[in-house]
């Protein structure tokens, strides 16, 4: 009989967690989930799922307004923000429960409490249960931040309020230039809100390549955003039925809500483990290794909890390598290169790979396509947009180091351009691969010109 109550215990209910588990009971492990909110975690039910279908919801408008060109009359559209949140509710709660029925299937023990650790093997429960397990594996992902710290920010709500608000926000305000505040500020404006998005850096998307970040800001300011670079809240109150910001730059500025999308940090306060000897780094994360075990041997954190890469797909196949490695007896790493990524705003970003100005970084020569053209579709909406797509080569080598892409579809593009830029290749294989036509995709093999070349000390 095992010593243990547990072969596993999992703390959190996201996608890392919940994969982590499935696999591991799968692997004959009794394995236990602790989830003190929903199943399905961030992703699922305050994240990129609700975040996706707003965005859908939001790309009506200009479809409503770019029939016309095609030859459809529509009737003025009416948008009703209570049937959004409740369809989206609807769907959030069938996934839960598809995570849920998935766990249960495995005969993996789910438990709605708070979990804290008491030691390298025991874990406390709100529920008042105190249990043990050989592993236990730390999945809680982030949680948002509320900075700048000025007064009045309690006024102010995050991305896990904005999908419920009882009341469509007419005026918003955006604190943060990061792709959760982009993403938010380009929805709420499509849907009909007087946007205006304050962030402390000159430009949206710090990270992102410079010209992918130019041609978005130009956009969203197209798109009715007001963007005020270099510009934080120094103040909120209230004003009647509004809320006032005062801003550095000495603005003031009347709102329905403030909305603060200033980045997330990992959820690790409460937990218990810097008491139980897991090492932390100064921002909260698990520091873990290539294997995803923690300073203490029977503890391991996957996902946004250790802040390498806080994207869904990446802590879904941490979650999965650590069941495999741990149980399965297959040892397996992750490879967190070459991972693509998406920015939901509309125009829509996909990348993969290097920006050109971290390229030129580190190469000694680096190679640059770019095209910008109008989308075809455009032609006849008559909708003032632009697609862009750059290339950034190793000009010693040939072989690709990134794709850039703004515009429609760009996301889906992004994930199958990581398929070859991981397999290493180059731009002649790029050139060799035939154009499907018409498709704005087609670009990608048919820039042939240079548009620039960059030497290092030349």
């Amino acid at each position: 009989m095992s010593a243990f109550d547990y072969d596993l215990f999992v703390i959190g209910a996201g996608s890392g967690g919940v994969r982590a588990a499935r696999i591991a009971a799968g692997y004959g492990a009794r394995v236990a989930v602790a989830e003190e909110f929903r199943i399905g975690g961030t992703c699922v039910i305050r994240g990129c799922v609700p975040k996706k279908l707003y965005v859908y919801a939001s790309r009506f408008r200009d479809e409503f307004e770019d029939a016309a060109g095609f030859g459809w009359t529509v009737a003025p559209a009416r948008f009703d923000w209570p049937t959004l949140v409740a369809a989206k509710e609807k769907e959030i709660t069938r996934l839960s429960g598809i995570y849920a029925a998935n766990m249960e299937k495995a005969g993996v023990e789910q438990i709605a409490a708070r979990a804290v650790l008491t030691g390298p093997n025991g874990i406390a429960l709100s529920n008042g249960r105190n249990v043990t397990a050989r592993i236990i594996l730390v999945a809680t992902g982030g949680s948002p931040v509320m900075e700048p710290a000025v007064p009045g920010a309690d006024l102010a709500i995050s991305s896990n309020e904005i999908f419920d608000l009882p009341k469509f926000p007419d005026r918003l305000m955006v604190v943060g230039g990061g792709y959760i505040a982009v993403e938010f500020a380009s929805v709420f404006a499509r849907l009909g809100s007087q946007v205006t998005q304050v962030f402390r850096a000159d430009n949206v998307l710090r990270g992102f390549d410079g010209e992918i970040r130019k041609h978005l800001s130009d956009a969203m300011t197209h798109a009715g955003v007001a963007l005020k670079p270099g510009v934080l809240p120094t103040r909120i109150e209230r004003a009647g039925e509004a809320i006032r910001v005062s801003l550095s730059g000495g603005e003031t500025i009347e709102v329905d809500q403030v909305l603060i999308a200033t980045g997330r940090r990992p959820h690790t306060r409460g937990l218990g483990l810097e008491q139980a000897g897991v090492k932390l780094k100064d921002d909260g994360a698990v520091i873990v290794d290539s294997r995803s075990q923690t300073s203490v041997p029977s503890v391991y954190a996957v996902g946004d909890v250790t802040n390498r890469i806080n994207l869904t797909p990446v802590a879904i196949r941490e979650g999965h390598a650590f069941a495999d490695s741990v149980f399965g007896g297959k040892e397996t790493t992750v490879d967190h290169t070459h991972v693509p990524t998406a920015v939901f705003t509309t125009p829509e970003i996909g990348t993969v790979g290097l920006s050109e100005e971290e390229a030129r970084r580190i190469f000694d020569v680096v190679d640059v396509y770019a095209a910008g053209f109008r989308p075809m579709k455009a032609t006849l909406s008559g909708r003032a947009e632009r697609t862009f797509m750059k290339i950034i080569v190793d000009g010693r080598t040939d072989k690709v180091l990134g794709v850039h892409l703004i515009g429609h579809d760009s996301g889906e593009m992004a994930q199958l351009l990581a398929i070859p830029i991981r397999m290493g290749a180059t731009k002649a294989d790029f050139d060799a691969t035939m154009a499907l036509h018409p498709t704005a995709a087609e670009e990608l093999v048919t820039m042939r010109t240079r548009s620039a070349r960059y030497e290092r000390g030349a």
